[in-house]
């Protein structure tokens, strides 16, 4: 099989494309036969050095789409099943998904019944896991505003639709203007600049999911009301750390952050059921083989509010 070992962080020309025995299944792994994935602006950051959890050489690649090739009785799965998988270690802690077969521990395997390409499917998992786990952080009810700051992303776009189709009021922001429209379109209710880090209103939410990151976090506090929350997922400003962080800034509103880590079958049930009843689709902007995965990265980078970018093995 085809797999892209990184032996040591850098640039892009460090992905290097080698063959690899399949791996075998055991008692607490199965075979997953890759068909797509999608492919992530921290995966870059990762192959730079940036995540010091990461030891080298290692596959990267947080999130795959494909079908069961190899398991045993114990697993509860069947050859040929459709499964994804994200997160708990995988392209971290143990190879990922930038390769065509993967050893992927049985709990982190979890079926779909999804019938469509796998490219589509690969728009799912970690995107739409990761807008849907920030959503339920928030603990909203049908008719409760919502704002997702940094709509345009990948993410953002999905957790927009995702929320309307729940029933919440949602407000999405962009650093510009021109890009309401895209996000109105998406389903959002209202749009707001988010101008040098800090939100072009005077308006507050019953939440709000900050998809830039620690950088605008004190000011999406800001737009808190009283006893709501504000989920920090996102890392587009590409900073970990909130800077001189006091609890007491927090004004009886709660901090909180969701970890697409946090997943099980149930949850993927309910995503999917809700994806399914209304239909729920993001862009796709480009497909690269697995051949061409740093032109993948490279295109990531380089357009960040694009939509999904996807590889493909098939």
């Amino acid at each position: 099989m085809k797999a892209v070992v990184i032996k040591q962080s850098g640039h892009s020309d460090v992905l290097q494309l080698v063959d690899r025995p399949i791996p075998s299944a055991d008692a607490e792994h199965s075979v997953l036969k890759i068909h797509a994935f999608g492919v992530h602006r921290y995966e870059v950051l990762t192959r730079e050095g940036g995540s010091p959890d990461v030891k080298f050489p290692r596959v990267i690649g947080v999130e795959a789409v494909g079908e069961i090739y190899q398991t045993t009785a114990e697993s509860g799965l069947k050859v040929g099943q459709r499964v994804i998988t994200l997160n708990g270690g995988f392209g971290r802690e143990f190879d990922g998904s930038y390769e065509e077969y993967a050893l992927v521990p049985n709990k982190q395997l979890f079926t779909v019944n999804y019938t469509g390409k796998w490219v589509n499917l690969a728009q799912y998992p970690e995107t739409f896991v990761t807008a849907w786990g920030s959503i339920k952080s928030l603990r909203l009810q049908p008719g409760q505003s919502m704002l997702v700051r940094g709509g345009t992303s990948a993410v953002g776009l999905a957790m927009i639709k995702l929320a309307k189709a729940i029933g919440l009021k949602v407000t999405a922001t962009t650093r510009q203007t021109k890009r309401f429209d895209l996000l109105k379109a998406a389903g959002a209710d209202a749009a707001v600049q988010d101008k040098d880090g800090e939100l072009q209103t005077d308006q507050s939410y019953d939440g709000i999911v900050d998809l830039v990151g620690t950088a605008t976090a004190y000011d999406s506090l800001k737009h808190v009301v009283v006893g709501g929350t504000c989920c920090v997922v996102g890392l587009l400003a590409g900073e970990w750390v909130m800077k001189d962080f006091s609890p007491f800034d927090l004004q009886n509103r709660y901090l909180t952050d969701y970890d697409s880590g946090f997943v099980d079958q149930a949850m993927i049930d309910e995503l999917f059921t809700v994806i399914f009843a209304d239909k729920i689709t993001i862009p796709i902007s480009k497909v690269f083989p697995l051949t061409e995965i740093a032109a993948a990265q490279d295109y990531v980078m380089a357009n960040p509010t694009a939509g999904e970018v996807i590889v493909t093995n098939d």
